[in-house]
């Protein structure tokens, strides 16, 4: 049996999940986190001889990623699978490939070295993809590896929606742009609406909510992204779960005088003291809805933020749109939040987008409609599988080369 690794190499953790060749069906996943923290675990899952599925959970101290791959590979082993499953691809999750790298890339020597250039867009995630990748092909050069890019499916936005408004040689000398993130969840969902509706995805205007602990929008025209709002870096757009989204950007230099702090101090409390953690003291949605419940101001404020600023957006990309389709809820808190969908719809009546609060309420787990009957705009609830569109891509790229 043939099967396809894929590998999401994170600042602090590493994912990974191994897919059967013909049906894409999972048959092992794992992870390891807390990476180089005084304590880091283990989980892995697999099906064994029997087709019934196993996990165990480890602990041990792994300072770097390069021991937590071996601890990976260790384990993978030990159950059998591993360097002796026979693999067909390695695909690996690379967060930035700036203007270079507009599609799925076999990866070798001249694609390591442009994405190790690429390390000051994304100080915290390059270097961690770029240790998947050594490590993968030390171990297994046998094997095609391909690096699947957070900014490809971004790459089709037009010069008006890409460019700041600041020098050109910004631009031309230094590559400050927008090139907007999650691409590959974005063009996963825009796919799954296009077969959920049994239409050409090519004949479809969707704006698709990318919504978890980092969140973004993306207008999708006859599927290819036209907009999105995060931009040079992950912090810019939507209000996330510690990230700012946007704001007047003097307020950086404003900061900086009154409260004395340094820019890597500004760019860490913009980056992880921020959103709705800045707020109200808490960045994991299910316990803001909880606290706002019980009556707490600032969890209530948080809440309102963060669904206003989507509806913001949503109105923005009705208007670079021009006519919508449908309206897609993905990520965590997408796929799992009825109140955050209530509330990110309200008032749309005047776009066509009325929600059903039943059909909301018993959204869960699979593709879904969540609109009323009349509604102009479908509403849609997919769940996004990022690992799977990675393993796909991975195979089409290998299999057009052979």
């Amino acid at each position: 049996m043939k099967a396809v690794l894929v590998i999401n190499s994170g600042s602090s953790s590493i994912k990974y999940r191994f897919f059967e060749l013909e049906t894409y069906s999972v048959i092992a996943t794992g992870f390891v986190e807390k990476i180089g923290e005084a304590e880091s675990r283990l989980k892995h899952g697999w099906l064994n001889k029997e087709n019934k599925h196993e996990e165990i959970v480890e602990t041990k101290v792994v300072p770097d990623h390069r021991q937590g791959f071996d601890w990976i590979v260790d384990v993978n082993v030990r159950t059998s699978l591993g360097e002796k499953r026979d693999l067909f691809g390695i695909g690996h999750r690379v967060v930035h490939g700036g203007e270079v790298f507009r599609e799925p890339t076999l990866i070798d020597d001249r694609v390591i070295r442009a994405i190790k250039e690429m390390i000051p867009l994304a100080p915290l995630h390059n270097p961690a993809n770029l240790t998947a990748i050594e490590v993968a092909r030390e171990r297994r050069p046998d094997v095609p590896q391909v690096a699947v890019f957070d900014t490809a499916f971004h790459q089709t936005m037009p010069p008006r929606a890409f460019h700041y408004a600041l020098p050109q040689a910004l631009y031309t000398e230094h590559q400050v742009r927008r090139y907007g993130f999650h691409g590959t969840s974005h063009d996963y969902v825009s796919k799954k609406a296009a077969e959920h509706l049994d239409r050409p995805l090519d004949t479809l205007n969707l704006i698709t909510l990318h919504l978890g602990n980092g969140a973004s929008a993306t207008a999708v025209r006859e599927g290819k992204s036209i907009d999105t709002s995060m931009g040079m870096t992950p912090m810019e757009g939507l209000v996330m779960g510690t990230r700012c989204g946007d704001i007047d950007p003097a307020i950086h230099f404003y900061v900086g005088r009154a409260a004395g702090m340094s820019n890597e101090e500004l760019e860490t409390m913009l980056n992880k003291e921020s959103g709705l953690k800045g707020i109200c003291g808490v960045n994991d949605m299910r316990e803001i809805i909880q606290l706002a419940g019980s009556g707490d101001e600032h969890a209530q404020l948080a809440i309102d933020v963060y669904c206003y600023r989507i509806r913001k957006y949503i109105g923005a990309y009705f208007a670079v749109l021009g006519q919508v389709d449908a309206l897609v809820f993905t990520g965590g808190i997408g796929e799992n939040a009825a109140l955050i969908r209530k509330l990110c719809c309200e008032d749309l009546d005047c776009l066509g987008i009325t929600l059903d609060n039943q059909k909301n309420e018993a959204s869960s787990g699979e593709v879904s409609e969540i609109q009323e009957d009349k509604n102009l705009v479908r509403i849609l609830v997919i769940p996004t599988d990022e690992e799977l569109e990675i393993a796909k891509q991975t195979c089409e790229l290998i299999l057009r080369g052979n």
